[in-house]
């Protein structure tokens, strides 16, 4: 394993380091409510409207390839399942927050499948980096994404898109929002649909990608003190896929379409005291997540889940504010099922559920204008696990007007999935007796300001008990189950970020990550875990070439990583390496009219062949040009 120490505190204190974001007030989901980004020790990265709009990806899983510390594998074209994982960590420890409702799927892993997840109707997005099991619970382990949608902000709004572009995409959608006084009330909706390309390194088949999204937002203000809000959004469709159906180790063109239907609601209510001292929250809320898989057009298996959340976080604030008290107390209830054909002598066939009661507590001060300190801590009494304890302590100072000092020390927990205890999926059979995953982390940064230039860095380390291995080989069914490992997991790297002003019309924003992430071997030693590149990196500049025109040049970079080959039986799986690529992409944006955009999109401009999964070819060239209107 690698020593970063050295390096990392040179890079720290280096006026060369790159930031992530500027050191501005920008409330963000790193507290229990929502605090300045400049009070949090946590590495946060916010992706503005401007942002999403200049980009106009399909999916939110584009825009997170340029955050420092996440890393994204896609297994496949546009639609196909993609995971996100955070700082080395596993994709099922990034906690997934839809307007406040948490978005995970507890029947696929505990994870957002981030290809089904459209960027459209988005507003903002939010990354902490960094445990958040203190005050978010199990899912957060390595991170929270935070995604907030629009909202209707005049008295009346009419929008519309349309889009045309290569791979016989077509994407259009429309939206229609009110705001009157206190109230407000915006609905959106989006379709794309592509042909795609084939999956699989031989054949021709195509696989193809449908996706229909949703998202209704409302918002009242009852009087001075008291305001209510619901959101919901539901996004259905379906996305083709190859496999391995001779059981080579390679996909090959197979006729296999996954469906899928996702949704989140959530009504919340917020009160806050005449005098500004007490503050309350209580939020309902529920996702829902059904998944189909079809084998030439006969139905194999199905997984649903349903989570139901209850919570309330109420706030004390004294000494002018500067000191506060939160406290939360939750109720979650998960509910798993899963439908399939009998095989293997086991029956696929079943319902399963969990609940979990928390209490979490978030102690913060303002000590001075320059040093504020925070502490919280959670405990969460799961009706399957031991009752669980988590804590988190940070501290922010301010060196001078121009820089700040960030560090946070913390545990997390990961609780075992429905599908590892469960799960049985063709020659894959669960362990009821996993025991959670837990984690200890510390993190250090800087951010600072030069003129015009935001800088920072961060250094971050991170030491995993009872990592839970998804593929250990079973000789009793001659199948493969889930296992916790023994010895430590370590994950850590650094973060360096930069965003400036380069002219007038010419801004930059670039980052680059290494991230050290290994597992023990179980003699002694360590292995790279897969799907990790040590490098990552992207660069950005958003030119406004004139008033009507911006045009922006994005560059992605993943060195190489390593994955798994499972060759056929009885070998043993082999270890092979993904080369390294970069992807450059260009999106121009003219406006019209007041009410005509026209917008032009190129994708992997330099046709780079890559695969980011062993074995699962992706996308080439492509271009796209639409068309927003709005009365």
């Amino acid at each position: 394993m690698k020593n970063l120490s050295i390096i990392a505190a040179a890079a720290l204190l280096s006026t060369t380091a790159v930031a992530d974001t500027n050191i501005q007030e920008v409330l963000v989901s790193a507290s229990l409510i929502p605090i300045a980004a400049t009070r949090s020790a946590n590495a946060i990265t916010v992706i503005d409207g401007t942002q999403l709009k200049n980009r106009a990806a399909l999916s939110v899983s584009d825009l997170l390839r340029d955050v420092p510390g996440l890393a994204v594998s896609r297994s496949g074209v546009q639609g196909s399942a993609t995971q996100i994982r955070a700082r080395g960590a596993e994709a099922n420890h990034l906690l997934v927050l839809i307007d406040g409702v948490e978005a995970n799927d507890p029947s696929q892993s505990d994870e957002v499948n981030w290809g089904t997840l459209s960027a459209d109707d988005i507003e903002r997005i939010e990354v902490i980096r960094g445990p958040q099991s203190s005050m978010r619970g199990s899912d957060a382990m390595a991170g929270v994404v935070n995604i907030v949608t629009r909202s209707a902000d005049q008295p009346f709004s009419a929008k519309a898109f349309t889009e045309a572009g290569s791979f016989s995409t077509q994407r259009s959608g429309f939206s229609l929002g009110h705001k009157q006084g206190d109230f407000d009330v915006r609905l959106g909706l989006s379709h794309v649909e592509t042909d795609g390309d084939n999956i699989s390194r031989t054949g021709d088949e195509k696989d193809g990608y449908k996706n229909t999204s949703i998202n209704l937002k409302a918002g009242l203000k009852v009087n001075d003190e008291l305001k209510l809000s619901f959101a919901a959004r539901q996004a259905d469709g379906m996305n083709e896929f190859d496999s391995d159906g001779d059981y080579d180790g390679f996909v090959e063109d197979q006729n296999r379409v996954s469906e899928f239907r996702n949704s989140t609601i959530g009504l919340t209510a917020d009160y806050v005291s005449a005098n500004g001292l007490w503050q309350h929250k209580l939020v309902i809320a529920q996702s829902n997540n059904d998944n189909e898989a079809f084998a030439d057009n006969v139905l194999g298996n199905a997984t649903a889940s349903t989570k139901d959340q209850y919570q309330y976080i109420g706030s004390m604030f004294w000494d002018g504010s500067n000191q506060r008290l939160s406290i939360l107390a939750e109720r979650e209830e998960e509910d798993f099922e899963q439908r399939g054909p009998i095989a293997w002598g086991s029956d696929p066939n079943q319902d399963r559920e969990r609940n979990t009661d928390s209490f979490a507590v978030e102690y913060r001060t303002d000590i001075s204008d320059d040093l504020t300190f925070a502490v919280s801590g959670r405990h969460d009494d799961n009706s399957e696990f031991d009752s669980a304890n988590t804590y988190r302590v940070e501290a922010v100072y301010q060196l001078n007007d121009s820089a700040r000092l960030r560090s946070a020390y913390g545990t997390a927990v990961k609780n075992p999935t429905f599908s590892e205890r469960f799960g049985f999926y063709t020659n894959f059979i669960g362990n009821p007796n996993l025991e959670p995953e837990e984690s200890t982390s510390w993190e250090l940064g800087i951010d600072q300001q030069l003129g015009a230039v935001s800088l920072s860095a961060t250094l971050f380390d991170s030491e995993l008990e009872n990592e839970i291995n998804g593929f250990v080989y079973d000789p009793v069914t001659s199948g493969y189950t889930s296992a916790n490992k023994d010895g430590l997991s370590q994950r850590q790297g650094l973060e360096l970020s930069a965003s400036a002003d380069l002219a007038d019309n010419l801004s930059m924003n670039a980052s680059y990550t290494y991230t050290d992430s290994v597992e023990s071997d179980g003699a002694g030693g360590y292995i790279d875990e897969v799907r990790r590149a040590n490098h990552t990196g992207s660069l950005n500049l958003a030119w406004q070439v004139m008033d009507s025109l911006q045009i922006n040049t994005n560059a992605q970079y993943n060195g190489s990583q390593t994955d798994v080959f499972f060759p056929p039986w009885p070998q043993p799986s082999q270890t092979v390496t993904l080369d390294d690529y970069l992807l450059l992409n260009v999106n121009a944006n003219y406006r019209a009219t007041e009410k005509l955009d026209i917008y032009l999109r190129l994708d992997n401009l330099l046709d780079d062949d890559y695969e980011e999964v062993f074995g699962y070819q992706t996308l080439g060239f492509g271009a796209s040009l639409g068309v927003r209107f709005s009365l």
